[in-house]
């Protein structure tokens, strides 16, 4: 997403849980409309900031520093990984109502959660190209998901409105949108290697019906 968004002109800024020195070499190989900072001046000086944490670590991320910011949730719930977590294993909440309840004062956006990384920067394709892709997006507010769109846009991709973020399961794993789409275009050995056999089939929706 960073190389992305530089290509598209926009200014990045990364963090990461191992501090600003461990991504200076990538920041410096993006070039100078990318940076290193730590994770809580990400959050201060983003004017659109994008999370990607294991879900398990949800609760890490700086909610005051975050606060009325526009924030793309672009994780996944995976028991295996994160543990049980007993309000997303009953349906009670979606992942990113989670997120969102965490992050009280921050609007909470889904996206990017439905493709893999490689597929996200080789998918990505120009404004009215015949073969650009459209991902999922969801979201409460209306203002923080037009700039969601106006980003997606930017670095290659349509949209499909998914709903609010009560809907946002629709492209959780498990669904038919989620990974498997790309896969086909693509070798998928690596997603097996890393979450095993089992990954070449979608993880059973524990969603209920009546969503």
């Amino acid at each position: 997403m960073a190389r992305l968004a530089v290509a598209a002109g926009l200014d990045v800024v990364l963090s990461n849980s191992r501090g600003p020195e461990s991504l200076a070499p990538f920041a410096a190989e993006l070039g100078k409309g990318a940076r290193a900072v730590t994770s809580e001046e990400a959050a201060q000086v983003g004017d659109l900031v994008v999370v990607t944490v294991p879900l398990r670590a949800y609760a890490q991320i700086p909610a005051v520093a975050l606060a009325g910011k526009a924030v793309i949730d672009t994780m996944n719930y995976y028991p295996e990984r994160d543990d049980r977590i007993a309000e997303l294993d009953s349906g009670e909440l979606t992942s990113s109502a989670l997120v969102q309840r965490h992050l009280t004062n921050s609007q909470v956006i889904k996206a990017f959660n439905n493709i893999d990384f490689l597929r996200l920067f080789t998918s990505a394709r120009p404004t009215g190209a015949p073969d650009r892709s459209a991902l999922p997006v969801a979201g409460d507010d209306p203002v923080a998901k037009a700039q969601a769109v106006e980003l997606l846009d930017a670095l290659g991709y349509d949209v499909v409105d998914i709903g609010a973020l009560a809907d946002s399961w629709r492209s959780e794993p498990g669904t038919p949108v989620y990974v498997e789409p790309y896969w086909q275009h693509g070798p998928k050995g690596w997603m097996r290697k890393r979450w095993g056999a089992g990954a070449s089939k979608p993880r059973e929706c524990r969603c209920p019906p009546t969503r």
